[in-house]
């Protein structure tokens, strides 16, 4: 066989990791994970934590592989974790889900995404409408499904959509509003208004909306505030979310979606052939994070906020232009001051000539519009402060 056929083909194409001989490209996280390792640079590329999450999480984990909880779990997830998911939702935003009917626990966020996108596609003539850029799974499941990716562009420097762009794009063909916020890679938090206008164009042309919320507790200027508290959006959104970035445990891989019975019940239906579950002993100790006192969450957020500012000042000091985030790990920042004029050859260099390795915000857009993005660059500033404070030492050489 010359050739492997298949919907991997569309996938990678989707995700641009199709070479024009047909082969597939790594993906450009693991080419700069890559880099760092070659060159001892610091990896400001990946958005992952450096240190673990708070001990509580982390006890409850071994406690529950100490206890025996190393089987499959019930495929809706365990009891007290969608118990755990319901409590907080209403305890921050107002949001009632029934544990039993609508809430379901993933493989992460990314595999709660992918379940809802293969439940609510139909066939090629539906749409999915996404705000570029986008974390990069989205291209990639959307090609998945079969449908059309259709974009929103949000546009430096402080990265809101434009009304008239979005109503543009949600049509009669729209299956899909899909929505981060708070954004990756941008760092942007949707104002009241676009939030407002996604419900409103969702109900007009009886799309679904699907929120990818991961970020919900690192929002720096205010609250978050789910798009399904808005009113009229309850009934047509599912929400996503993981454990990982509130709790810094990326590698656990549990994520949940809440919304309508309906809508969670189709989820379901391919979830469970896809994973059909994980994490057994991991879901107890996430129970155990969301049920943490307001300190920590409130504490995660300041921390946070405090090494965005830390990355910022020292992006700013050498030379880059920088958009201030409102929430997420991510500072997007600017090397057209630097000279750079292709943000993916800028990164390649960066090792090299600074220490520190960054992602090309042009490897999270489509390729009709990677020149809007040129020369923009994402910083991850989930770091210890230490080694932050070290990349910004290192990045003054580029003044």
């Amino acid at each position: 066989m010359r050739e492997t056929p298949g919907a991997w083909r569309r996938t990678a194409e989707g995700a641009g990791l199709l070479a024009p001989d047909g082969t597939t490209r790594p993906t450009i996280f693991a080419e700069m994970s890559a880099l760092a390792a070659a060159t001892g640079a610091i990896n400001l590329g990946q958005g992952f934590p450096d240190e673990d999450g708070p001990e509580e999480v982390l006890e409850a984990a071994r406690a529950a592989i100490a206890g025996g909880a190393n089987q499959y779990p019930p495929g809706r997830g365990i009891p007290d974790l969608r118990l755990a998911v319901a409590e907080h939702q209403q305890r921050f935003y107002g949001l009632q889900p029934d544990p039993d009917s609508e809430v379901l626990v993933t493989t992460g966020a990314t595999e709660a995404l992918a379940a809802a996108l293969l439940a609510l596609v139909d066939g090629p003539d539906d749409e999915i409408v996404v705000f570029e850029p986008f974390y990069d799974s989205y291209a990639a499941c959307v090609a998945l499904t079969g449908a059309r990716l259709v974009t929103v562009p949000l546009r430096w420097p402080d990265f809101q959509p434009d009304p008239d762009d979005l109503r543009a794009a949600v049509t009669d063909r729209t299956r899909v509003i899909l929505v981060n916020d708070p954004h990756n890679p941008t760092g942007t938090v949707f104002t009241a208004e676009v939030q407002a206008e996604v419900v409103r164009l969702a109900e007009r042309h009886d799309a679904v909306v699907v929120t990818d919320e991961v970020y919900e507790h690192l929002a720096f200027d205010a609250p978050h505030i789910p798009i399904a508290t808005v009113p009229g959006a309850r009934e047509r959104t599912l929400t996503i979310s993981s454990g990982g970035k509130t709790f810094a445990t990326t590698g656990w891989k549990i994520g949940w979606i809440t919304g309508p019975a309906g809508l969670v019940d189709a989820v379901l239906a391919v979830k469970q052939f896809l994973t059909y579950v994980s994490g057994s002993p991991f879901q107890p100790a996430i129970a155990a994070g969301l049920r943490l006192p307001d300190s920590y969450f409130d504490g995660a957020a300041t921390t946070m906020a405090a090494k965005r500012d830390l990355l910022g000042a020292g992006l700013t000091a050498a030379g880059f232009a920088v958009s201030r985030p409102s929430g997420s790990y991510f500072t997007v920042a600017d090397a057209s001051p630097l000279g750079a004029t292709d943000a993916a050859e800028f990164c390649r260099r960066l090792p090299e000539r600074a220490g520190v390795v960054a992602i090309p915000l042009t490897a999270f857009v489509t390729p009709a519009h990677r020149d809007r993005y040129a020369g923009l660059v994402r910083f991850a500033a989930c770091k210890r402060v230490e080694v932050l404070e070290d990349a910004a030492s290192r990045l003054a050489a580029l003044a």
